[in-house]
């Protein structure tokens, strides 16, 4: 069994507490030595009490389901011969009330863009398929139940997913 763990520490730098009237900033630090500045999202806290230039939790848990998918693709195209040179996505996360009125992240849309090396191409099928493979071998896509939409690449057709 793995642990993961993060660090949050959060101090509070002035600013009148109880009406609310604080800043948000706070950092993350991971067991590599690495420190992220954080903040509440500005859509959820309005500056100056939340920093736009800071990763926000939304931001990072569609960082997540991203990267995620984008090592376990990489990994199982390897696996099938693929030289994959360059992937980019743009992942987008939506926040909507649940039914109990509760903002979550209810939908999170991948739109991959692979560039391939050496003379075995995949096709847009083959493509397709190593992205549904990708999606249900995510460790993250697996923990959560938030819809993760694949689109783009050189995929013919829209992947959805419910998780």
């Amino acid at each position: 069994m793995a642990e993961y763990k993060a660090t949050l520490h959060w101090t509070r730098a002035g600013g009148d507490f109880l009406p609310g009237r604080y800043s948000r900033e706070h950092t993350w630090s991971f067991d590599g030595g690495v420190t992220v500045p954080a903040s509440a999202s500005p859509s959820v806290v309005p500056v100056p009490y939340s920093n736009p230039a800071c990763v926000d939790p939304e931001e990072a848990f569609v960082a997540a389901i991203s990267s995620c998918h984008l090592l376990t693709f990489l990994f199982l195209a390897g696996r099938e011969g693929y030289l994959v040179e360059d992937y980019r996505d743009t992942a987008v996360g939506v926040m909507t009330p649940n039914a109990a009125g509760i903002p979550w992240v209810s939908r999170v849309t991948l739109r991959p863009v692979v560039n391939y090396g050496g003379e075995k191409q995949p096709t847009p099928a083959e493509e397709a398929e190593l992205h549904h493979r990708a999606h249900e071998q995510c460790y993250i896509a697996n923990s959560i139940k938030t819809e993760i939409r694949i689109v783009g690449g050189l995929q013919s057709a829209e992947l959805s997913h419910l998780t």
